[in-house]
């Protein structure tokens, strides 16, 4: 059940004015998408779902480009190249090695990225006004994953070793690091299982139950989120109770999770940005943003599944329990 709803922005009103609407089409306006997911999933429909709310739709005044990176990250630089080679007017690019390609590719095209921390990444040096051809969305994961790592050890009263999934691709060594010494003054084992692709999730995760881990923090990185499904199936099968970035995630059925929501992010705050761009609006003039919004959600049904009983302390702090 809800706990409660989140409120949702109303400035796309302004921005999907029916007099832009009608400018707009005197012309088409090509966006390449650099994102893990693949074609055809929900997740890779949702930037156009969000442009269509201010009058940009695909097949009508607007292209969308979509570059699926996750199954094939040897070949996100070539893709970043094509997008420069069809004369994009925006490229949005999910994740620091698709923003990485696609700055490496061009230097005047507006990049949109959403990562989990522009400033650290060093893509702006302010976030306030960006310097360069990128902006977009700080979605605060370096927080947000030791929040996550708080609520696992809490969910699991009395826990002596749990385990992580870093992406090699965009975790940072340092951010590992502070997981290790935070784990370490509440008496916890915490050890970490690289990942540098698909391949790499099942025996990471069977190496982490060998090795004695009770949970598992599935880190922030675009490429493990696009590879959910498998961790899910392959925690489950190890009776490993899981928590991941997206609220999402615990409703497709893992354990649980905590953090802003991705339908959200790209909804409400990326495609506002992108419409920014669009409409001749200036990278510098558009500050990076970050989530202000983050839920709880606890999958009941799955902790049944793993033979857990949540505390009662966590479940009344959740904005979702799905039972």
């Amino acid at each position: 059940m809800r706990r409660r709803d989140f409120i949702k922005l109303v400035g796309g009103a302004t921005l999907a004015a029916p007099f832009a609407v009608q400018a707009e089409e005197a012309r088409t306006y090509r966006v390449g998408c650099l994102w893990p997911f693949p074609r055809g999933t929900p997740e890779s429909g949702l930037l156009a779902d969000a442009l269509r709310l201010y009058g940009f739709i695909d097949g009508q005044n607007l292209k969308v480009d979509y570059r699926a990176w996750g199954l094939h990250i040897d070949q996100i630089w070539d893709y970043a190249a094509e997008f420069v080679k069809e004369r994009v007017d925006a490229i949005s690019a999910g994740g620091d090695l698709a923003i990485r390609a696609a700055q490496k590719a061009t230097s005047s095209i507006p990049i949109l990225g959403v990562t989990d921390d522009m400033l650290l990444s060093g893509f702006v040096t302010s976030l306030a006004r960006p310097s360069g051809n990128i902006t977009g969305i700080s979605i605060l994961a370096t927080e947000l994953d030791g929040k996550r790592q708080e609520i696992l050890i809490e969910a699991l009263p009395g826990i002596q070793r749990m385990a992580a999934l870093a992406d090699s691709n965009s975790t940072k060594q340092a951010q590992l690091d502070s997981l290790q010494q935070t784990a370490r003054t509440r008496n916890v084992e915490l050890s970490l299982h690289w990942i540098a692709k698909g391949d790499d999730i099942p025996p990471a995760i069977d190496a982490a139950k060998a090795a004695g881990a009770a949970a598992l923090n599935v880190l922030a990185s675009p490429m493990l989120n696009s590879n959910r499904r498998l961790i899910i199936e392959r925690v489950g099968a190890q009776h490993l109770p899981a928590i991941f970035q997206f609220p999402e995630t615990a409703e497709e059925g893992g354990f649980a999770a905590y953090g802003p929501r991705f339908d959200q992010i790209i909804r409400e705050l990326h495609g506002r940005q992108i419409v920014q761009i669009l409409r001749g609006g200036k990278v510098a003039d558009i500050p990076v943003e970050q989530p202000t919004k983050f839920e709880l959600v606890i999958n009941l049904k799955t902790a049944k599944a793993l033979g857990l009983t949540v505390p009662e302390s966590l479940l009344v702090r959740a904005d979702e329990v799905i039972e």
